[in-house]
């Protein structure tokens, strides 16, 4: 039993980090149709940026920081306006084998750019070990778990607390009466897309110091991370207006 609840524990952290990268998947197939099958490395290249920054000098927080702005513009509108925005005319299936190849390219980029072998990652939490009723749980994981979640709390109040986030929600369900409400539906599609590259950033910082930096590291993540709604699956998506 003792066995089973340290296990537990830990795959408490490690889930909701997954939650975290398909909220992301989650929130682009609702906005905009996009299924992004490069989502685990968007979880990778945030990584190997942040150590970029962490092996110039720069602290923990700086280099978050300049990584999400980062991502925002590489992998938010960068993606957007570069992958999904000329192959969605063409419908779904070009999309997803753009992703694909993206989600290669950007792996063998690093490999060859910056290295093959595994690096060590910082943690943002201390070495620190917790005996609870004979399990042990590390702060890292205890840690892991509630940032993670405030997290994916945060994301879900600001979609229905917001004026943006309902905006964001009425584009989803439908974008055709949404853009008839007033409602500038380009810069709500963008929005998801940027949200979609801080929420990678928040889980390169939570993942990587467990399962250190590797050029392959968001393919197993992409795929555990990918589960198809079957909600979203019988939703009928008008076509976004991707201009401006």
């Amino acid at each position: 039993m003792t066995d089973f609840l340290q296990l537990f524990f830990s795959g408490l952290a490690t889930g909701s980090i997954y939650a975290l990268a398909a909220l992301g998947f989650t929130l682009l197939w609702q906005a905009s149709g996009t299924i992004n099958f490069a989502q685990g490395e968007f979880v990778m290249l945030p990584a190997f940026m942040m150590l970029g920054f962490i092996s110039l000098g720069a602290p923990m927080l700086v280099s978050f920081v300049c990584t999400v702005l980062l991502a925002v513009l590489l992998l938010g509108w960068v993606f957007k306006r570069g992958v999904v925005d000329p192959l969605f005319k063409y419908g779904m299936m070009p999309i997803v084998v753009a992703t694909i190849g993206l989600s290669i390219a950007m792996r063998n980029g690093v490999r060859a750019g910056y290295s093959a072998e595994a690096h060590p990652f910082p943690s943002l939490f201390a070495d620190k070990l917790f005996n609870i009723a004979g399990v042990t749980v590390t702060l890292q994981d205890i840690g892991t778990f509630a940032l993670a979640m405030v997290i994916v709390m945060a994301t879900q109040a600001f979609l229905a607390k917001t004026v943006t986030g309902r905006a964001m929600q009425a584009v989803a369900q439908n974008t055709e009466s949404a853009s008839v409400l007033g409602i500038n539906v380009p810069r709500m599609i963008f929005y998801t897309f940027a949200i979609n590259a801080v929420l990678a950033v928040a889980a390169a910082l939570l993942v990587t110091p467990t399962y250190l930096a590797k050029f392959d590291m968001g393919e197993g993540l992409g795929t555990k991370a990918f589960l198809p709604p079957s909600s979203a699956a019988s939703t009928t998506h008008a076509a976004p207006c991707w201009a401006g």
